[in-house]
């Protein structure tokens, strides 16, 4: 059967069969819909907020005008565009800016102790106890330069491995490279100052042979 042609559904915690329209939608269900129908849901949500100490939903009696929109959180009714965005669609979240980001903080601390844990974790699979063991095999410093106090994760960009603990600027000095040792190579060896500088237009040199550099500076 097609998602289209369900008409109801049993739900599960009242264990009553209902119009189909009596539930929300969930894309990753088998048929498209919720588990619950919407009464359950609701209450379901209400019992949750309980449980983590926050208030019971109350929404306002007077009616929303166009391009305004009531968040629960602060039981305030604001502009359209105080409210962040997600998907190619656009679709506008349930809670204002500043709440959303209120409960970021408060799901980041409550499931991974911080959001430095979090960050390491999501992006690269490693937590602050692992970041801070890698720093101390490398003595507290820099993988490259040897800077005290480095607070970047490299990584490979094609596997994902965590490499090291870099500074900011050897850090973003690899990425500026794409990781490319050939790159690096010819880096070195210009910074060596193989070949001499030749004026090649006022005020701008190339260099042309192997003998040392030495830069020639611009006669007025």
């Amino acid at each position: 059967m097609e998602k289209s042609d369900i008409e109801s559904k049993f739900c599960k915690d009242c264990k009553r069969t209902h119009p189909i329209s009596e539930f929300h939608r969930n894309s990753r269900s088998r048929d498209g819909y919720a588990f619950y129908c919407k009464s359950c849901a609701n209450l379901r949500q209400e019992a949750s907020r309980r449980r983590r100490g926050t208030n019971p939903r109350k929404r306002p009696s007077q009616a929303i005008p166009a391009g305004m929109k009531w968040c629960p959180d602060c039981a305030e009714i604001k502009q359209v565009t105080e409210f962040p965005t997600a998907g190619r669609r656009r679709k506008v979240h349930t809670y204002c800016r500043t709440c959303h980001n209120k409960r970021g903080r408060e799901s980041k601390q409550r499931l991974y102790g911080g959001s430095r844990e979090y960050h390491l974790r999501r992006r690269y699979g490693i937590g602050v106890a692992d970041f801070e063991r890698m720093l101390a095999e490398q003595g507290g410093v820099c993988a490259i330069c040897g800077r005290a106090a480095p607070e970047h994760v490299d990584h490979d960009h094609v596997s994902g491995g965590v490499r090291g603990i870099l500074c900011f600027n050897c850090n973003g000095g690899l990425g500026h490279f794409r990781d490319d040792v050939e790159h690096l190579a010819k880096a070195i060896s210009y910074l060596r100052g193989t070949t001499p500088w030749v004026e090649i237009s006022p005020g701008v040199y190339r260099s042309n042979s192997r003998t040392p550099a030495v830069r020639r500076s611009r006669i007025i």
